[in-house]
């Protein structure tokens, strides 16, 4: 097992300082990348000491240690995990060759989008959050919140460093492109929609975090399949991080939902708002909105480059080898709704082309277990209501049904119908100053605000009273 190397000014697990050339590089982009944190990073914490935990091997369990950090002390590095010798392609046209260790030269360009487009979702989600840690519900979720930070911001190291090591010249303008974006902004926006979103409140970003970042899970574990063992084995080690960030989403939601339903059955008229809390026909509104732009992401559903990236070895899908049976999607099928003359049809497409619907699949069943956990807990406080997630159709804007209109049941509509009742689906203006006029922030070791439940348990065996962060 790779162990990191803490001594080096870029802490790394690939033999960093072997390759001078490249070692210059990425020590020349390093100060870009640090005056981006300091001047995009979480906004009035930067000399703050943080309970952060820090990888220091590759190793699956056992990988990480947890101690008090100012953030811009983080040391951010380069981290794969270990290397198979005998590791071959297991999907598409390549099936059974060697993996490859450079990057081939009819792929080049492929690779090089795939991983700009990876790399470009990191530094804008540290962006859309900058200034949330001012009005933290608790020192707890302060923390997760940084901790999600400074990963996302080692997951652009990750990406940076497959850029300068394998693209050349190509690469390094890429990457220096990576910290002239901004999210939001009308000249330099992020690549990606959802990554463009305002994030002025924390239940937009535990919907975030919840959602969106387990869109950042299929894809990550779809290119962890990869024909090209760096990107495969990088994409292996984000998943290990990536798991945190999906907890503090589900579980932070779930806390929510929690003290929606506790302060709803303590008012006469079961209404959360009037006990100082958030509603549960709001909290739905932010889960249908964060729900549809997240599945957009997977793209569309028919997809020529989803076929070309599968057939090509370099994107699978969710776990290919333990999940499927058949590796090459040949002459399969899958079965779709499409539209066609104002109505909804089944039709059969083939798989390699449907690629994005598979792995967009997996990702809605996984959510749906989240889901079912969330009802769990709500039937357990004997609350009356549930959560659910709209259809995949609903307010969608990539794919078969961009420009179209659906209820979240998947009712075929009108424009006119849809802007008629979409304020009782999306959030409205109204809902987000309402729920902005909560985040007051509550700072005190152990305290938590009120209209969210207190966490069951800490960080690390810490107590959940513990001093996560400290002036």
């Amino acid at each position: 097992m790779s162990t990191i190397d803490y001594q080096e000014r870029i802490p790394n697990n690939v033999g960093l300082s072997s390759d001078r050339k490249l070692q210059r590089a990425l020590e020349k982009w390093q100060p870009a990348f640090l005056e981006w944190w300091s001047d995009m990073g979480p906004e009035g914490f930067q000399a703050s000491d943080v309970y952060l935990r820090t990888a220091i091997s590759a190793e699956p369990g056992g990988w990480a240690v947890f101690d008090h950090v100012k953030m811009p002390d983080y040391r951010w590095g380069i981290f794969l995990a270990d290397q198979d010798p005998d590791r071959k392609i297991h999907f598409g046209d390549h099936i059974g060759e060697p993996v490859w260790q450079e990057v081939p030269g009819e792929y080049r360009n492929i690779l090089r989008r795939i991983i700009v487009t990876q790399a470009d979702t990191e530094p804008a989600s540290v962006e859309q959050q900058r200034y949330l840690a001012k009005t933290a519900p608790s020192l707890y979720d302060m923390r997760n919140l940084f901790q999600v930070n400074v990963e996302e911001g080692r997951h652009l190291w990750a990406m940076v460093y497959l850029l300068h090591a394998y693209f050349g010249r190509d690469g390094r303008d890429e990457a220096e492109e990576l910290l002239a974006r901004r999210a939001g902004d009308v000249d330099k926006p992020r690549m990606l929609d959802a990554f463009n979103q305002e994030c002025q409140d924390w239940l937009t970003f535990f919907c975030f975090t919840m959602f969106t970042d387990r869109d950042g899970k299929y894809q990550l574990a779809a290119l962890a399949e990869s024909g090209f063992d760096p990107l495969a084995r990088t994409c292996s080690f984000m998943l290990t991080e990536e798991a945190h960030h999906l907890s503090v989403g589900e579980l932070g939601m779930q806390r929510i939902i929690e003290r929606s339903a506790e302060l709803s059955m303590l008012d006469p008229n079961g209404d959360a708002r009037a006990q100082g809390g958030i509603d549960m026909a709001t909290l739905q509104k932010w889960i249908n909105y964060w729900f549809s732009y997240s599945i957009d992401l997977f793209g569309s559903e028919v997809s020529s480059n989803a076929a070309d990236f599968f057939g090509a070895g370099i994107k699978g899908r969710y776990r290919e080898a333990s999940l499927w049976d058949e590796h090459t999607a040949l002459e399969q099928f899958v079965t779709l709704d499409t539209i066609s003359g104002g109505r909804i049809s089944r039709e059969e497409i083939p798989l390699r082309n449907a690629m994005n619907e598979v792995l967009r699949s997996e990702y809605i069943k996984d959510t749906e277990r989240v889901l079912r956990r969330w009802n769990k807990a709500l039937a357990k406080l004997d609350y009356p209501g549930q959560i659910t997630l709209p259809d995949r159709k609903f307010h969608r804007r990539q794919g078969l049904y961009a420009g179209l209109h659906f209820t979240p049941q998947g009712e075929l509509i009108d424009q006119a119908t849809f802007e008629a009742r979409r304020h009782e689906w999306l959030p409205t203006d109204e809902d987000r100053a309402y729920v902005r006029s909560l985040m007051v922030p509550v700072h005190e070791p152990g305290q938590c605000a009120h209209w969210i439940k207190a966490p069951h348990r800490g960080i690390n065996r810490q107590p959940v009273e513990f001093e996560y962060v400290r002036p």
